[in-house]
């Protein structure tokens, strides 16, 4: 089964520049993909899509669900997205408040949400932190918190954009441990070849937003000199 389906996506940004040119793209459950392409070549307009966050031309379809305006709200608690900069998605006073955040925001009673919230921050190996508040945690901690706060909603979909960025080695073999113990589908939005290919059985390839080409992550990473541009 698949639990995204899109097809013909296209994006025009307000200032005309055309970001998505007729995208087609399917998610299996339970399947990692990464997208791969160069800056500009509209991997992150495409996911912030996936939630609603923008809205093109062409249709899109989340566990089934045709992703349009009365459905936005239901949508967005199928697909969690883990932003690029942490600090974008971390802002409460503790990070308790901040992982419980989300499950508040749809409607969770408190005690509920609170258990909710420390049962993802200990699976994310950060139980120690929960009175700490986020500008106190390193890059690494900050990423864990922000994908708690993700998980936390009970996601079926989790969209990660360029997640190592800013972690060093410890810090970037934590969270592939991690990401291979979620059951969800994932789609990793990155540069990072090794780390793509620890975790997705299979590549696409933006390019000036099309979709050039998808495949394993090494044939991607090698038809189109990706391991050598990541690499510079």
């Amino acid at each position: 089964m698949n639990v995204v389906e899109v097809r013909g996506l296209r994006y025009r940004y307000p200032d005309g520049t055309q970001a998505l040119e007729g995208i087609d793209f399917q998610l299996a459950s339970a399947e990692c993909v990464a997208l791969f392409g160069a800056n500009g070549s509209g991997k992150t307009t495409f996911v912030l899509h996936l939630n609603g966050l923008l809205s093109g031309e062409g249709s899109i379809e989340i566990c089934g669900l045709a992703l349009q305006r009365d459905t936005l709200e239901q949508i967005r608690a199928k697909v969690g997205l883990v932003f690029q900069d942490s600090d974008e998605q971390l802002f409460m006073p503790t990070v308790l408040e901040d992982v419980a955040f989300g499950p508040r925001n749809q409607g969770v009673g408190a005690e509920e949400a609170i258990a909710r919230a420390a049962k993802m921050l200990e699976r994310v190996s950060m139980s120690a932190a929960v009175r700490k508040a986020p500008y106190h945690l390193s890059s690494g901690e900050k990423r864990r918190a922000a994908i708690a706060g993700v998980l936390a909603m009970n996601p079926e979909i989790v969209v990660l954009d360029e997640p190592t960025t800013s972690l060093d080695p410890p810090g970037r073999r934590d969270l592939i441990g991690l990401l291979r113990a979620l059951p969800q589908a994932k789609i990793l939005v990155t540069h990072d070849v090794e780390f793509a290919a620890s975790l997705a059985t299979r590549a696409v390839f933006f390019e000036r937003g099309r979709i050039a080409g998808e495949g394993s992550v090494d044939e991607i990473a090698r038809r189109f000199n990706w391991r050598s541009r990541a690499e510079e």
